[in-house]
């Protein structure tokens, strides 16, 4: 019997489609791809920045005004905060609140001028819900805003929009406030207590206006407030006053009594009640937005990224399907 060996075969390879070699990028073919491509690229950045300087002259003017407010004297302390150290634990047994650190007017203020209550009624008393929705520009020669007409017809005084399913043509107080706050904001500074009141339009007019309107309204919306409080709390306070024979709650009334008149002394003659105008609201002279060369020169960088972009998308295409043909070539 004899004994076969088997040997093995001269060429048992397996043929070689892939080989990690063939991702490997050359720096020199790479820029050497980019030059041969530079014409795609700088083709693609004059586009993109002639989109550019199309979409930056057709933005509008947007102008910004804004007044720096700072705490009328009256409420920065005294008052009822020096009562609510000498009185506020007897106050609290009769149901008054002196107030205290934790009462910053200022702070509310600006919160209530958030508000959606007290943005819609400003809205509405003012009669901007035409300027907030329809106006699309300010006219340059005349500053008079420009009105759309598929929203709001001038001549007849209506809307004509499309609305949404489930809403009506005229704005609701909701779509209002949204674009009302969009335009106007106010901030307070915690550490100086200071605020700014901001407002940015088509028209430098209008702009300074409704900053005026704002600071005007909201001094006036928390005087009323405390008006009303003051006097609710006056005519509890007496109530309570003849009710009682005891000297030291007799005492803490007087004195609330007094404090709560002098609040409706103060309110009355004070027309910044809460603010105190440091920086009155000025017409702009130059806009704030847009800011059309940065528009231009972003379209010009990002038409050119887009550019190379393409150009290697190209090469890495190109190389892939050199490199799968070779296999091919090889294996036949």
């Amino acid at each position: 019997m004899t004994q076969q060996t088997f040997t093995p075969m001269a060429d048992n390879r397996l043929p070689m489609a892939y080989s990690p070699a063939d991702d490997e990028i050359d720096l020199l073919e790479l820029f050497g791809a980019l030059w041969q491509g530079r014409w795609w690229i700088m083709a693609s950045s004059i586009l993109c920045g002639a989109i550019a300087v199309g979409v930056a002259l057709w933005l509008p003017n947007i102008y910004r005004s804004e007044a720096l407010l700072a705490p009328s004297a009256e409420q920065q302390g005294g008052g009822l905060s020096a009562l609510a150290g000498q009185f506020g634990g007897l106050a609290s047994l009769a149901g008054i609140s002196l107030g205290g650190e934790g009462a910053d007017k200022t702070a509310i203020a600006v919160e209530v001028a958030k508000s959606r209550q007290f943005v819609s009624q400003f809205v509405r008393r003012h009669k901007l819900e035409v300027p907030l929705i329809a106006a699309k520009k300010a006219d340059k020669l005349t500053g008079e805003l420009v009105i759309d007409p598929q929203i709001y017809d001038e001549k007849s005084g209506t809307w004509v929009r499309e609305p949404r399913p489930g809403f009506k043509a005229e704005p609701s107080d909701l779509e209002l406030v949204t674009a009302f706050n969009q335009l106007a904001s106010i901030a307070l500074d915690k550490k100086s207590g200071l605020a700014t009141v901001a407002v940015e339009y088509y028209s430098p007019q209008m702009a300074k206006q409704w900053v005026d309107w704002l600071v005007a309204d909201l001094n006036q919306t928390m005087k009323e407030r405390d008006l009303a409080d003051a006097e609710r709390n006056i005519g509890y306070l007496k109530a309570q006053l003849a009710k009682t024979s005891v000297a030291d709650m007799q005492t803490v009334f007087y004195k609330l009594i007094e404090e709560q008149t002098k609040t409706l002394m103060l309110a009355e003659v004070n027309q910044e009640y809460v603010f105190k105008t440091l920086d009155p609201a000025v017409v702009p002279e130059e806009k704030a937005k847009p800011k059309r060369a940065l528009i231009v020169v972003l379209g010009g960088v990002l038409g050119g990224m887009a550019g190379v972009m393409l150009v290697l998308v190209r090469y890495a295409l190109r190389r892939r399907h050199t490199s799968v043909a070779g296999a091919s070539d090889a294996r036949d």
